[in-house]
């Protein structure tokens, strides 16, 4: 009984951190202002590997932008492709380079050599299987000219077919989303998704690049945002604008998914901001708690009661943030969010643990 009652405190706690979430949510307002004339020099840096098919459809978006074409250039880096990829064709200046490796992070690499040969101030990173929106770059300039900032986060969506498995991770990266907004909303941003990221080159040099955390696979943007914030938070704000919605393709087996969250889930420890792995943690054992609460209660430990009143409770602070966060992420109406909801904790405290030893593949690779 007394094991049941310390799971419930801990739900709570996690219901209370969910709720400052999602208040964080409704504080960032939403600029869709893109009424100034473009002025804002973009290199826009796509770091690929095999993807072939997916990058004349982000090259086919970009050739859509409402921006000016003598403002923008796009940098391809290949990550030692098995075939080798090659454009033609697009008005505006695109080229292909080779990844120098100098580091056990195959993104964080190809970036760095990227900005070698960066002439704008501004870079926009996203992944080859991404859509940008028409004014995906209008919106970021408006900002930028009526804003002092150095970094801008952005939005990131799915384009999901009828699969559960893929209205699976629509919900989950909703929770992601909602929560990377909502924690800018309380001043404690800590996390961001590298598909819609833009930053200054001189602010990228200032912090010394992904020096201190190239020894991680990934991160490239995470470890990036964390070491902004620690040195200039003033510098470093969130773009909540459906301007500026970035879409990419969900993976299409559970296997992959696995490995890909693993890959998310393997930073937290390294994260520099106290916050991010607070909220980490308390994330984890907050979906601890309720299957040891089910646990409890089927071996008879626990009471209905107890079980009902944490089903409803995590249940009612989830989907509060999923359904603001996927509403402003998509038209699309939320689907499978009660088995969703039921298996995410099987799901989640699975690719926590696993992270903690495990290895994982990604993009051909073994981690």
């Amino acid at each position: 009984m007394i094991l049941a009652i310390v799971l419930f405190i801990i739900l709570l706690l996690y219901c209370v951190a969910i709720l400052f979430l999602i208040y964080g949510f409704t504080k960032i307002n939403t600029p869709d202002f893109i009424g100034l004339t473009p002025k804002t020099k973009f290199s826009i840096i796509v770091p690929f590997r095999n993807e072939g098919q997916n990058l004349p459809v982000l090259l086919t978006s970009l050739s859509k932008l409402n921006y000016p074409i003598d403002l923008f250039k796009v940098i391809l880096v290949d990550d030692d492709s098995e075939e080798k990829f090659e454009v033609a064709g697009f008005q505006f200046e695109v080229s292909i380079i080779d990844t120098v490796r100098i580091s056990t992070s195959p993104k964080k690499d190809a970036i760095t050599t990227a900005m070698q040969l960066v002439t704008s101030d501004w870079i926009v990173t996203t992944d080859a299987d991404c859509k940008v929106p028409n004014n995906w770059l209008l919106s970021l300039d408006n900002y930028i000219q009526t804003h002092d900032v150095a970094m801008i986060a952005g939005s990131v969506t799915y384009e999901c077919n009828d699969s559960f498995l893929h209205h699976f991770q629509q919900l989950d990266l909703a929770s992601l989303q909602g929560a990377t907004i909502g924690s800018f909303g309380i001043n404690k941003g800590f996390m961001c998704n590298g598909a819609n990221f833009a930053y200054t080159k001189s602010f990228f040099q200032k912090l010394n690049g992904f020096d201190g955390n190239n020894t991680i696979a990934s991160g490239d943007d995470v470890f990036l945002l964390q070491k902004a914030i620690a040195k200039s938070p003033e510098k470093v704000h969130y773009l909540k604008s459906p301007n500026h919605i970035v879409t990419t393709k969900p993976v299409n087996k559970w296997k992959s998914l696995f490995y890909q969250r693993v890959r998310w889930a393997s930073k937290t420890s390294s994260y520099q901001s106290t916050f991010g792995k607070g909220l980490g943690l308390l994330v984890f054992v907050g979906n601890l708690s309720w299957l040891f609460i089910l646990g409890l209660w089927l071996f008879g430990f626990a009471s209905l009661l107890t079980v009902i009143l944490t089903v409803v409770l995590k249940f009612t602070v989830d989907t509060i943030l999923i359904y603001k966060t996927n509403n402003f992420l998509t038209q699309n109406k939320i689907r499978y969010l009660i088995l969703s909801s039921f298996f995410y904790p099987f799901f989640s405290v699975s690719v926590a643990l696993y992270s903690l030893f495990g290895k994982y593949e990604w993009k051909g690779r073994k981690f």
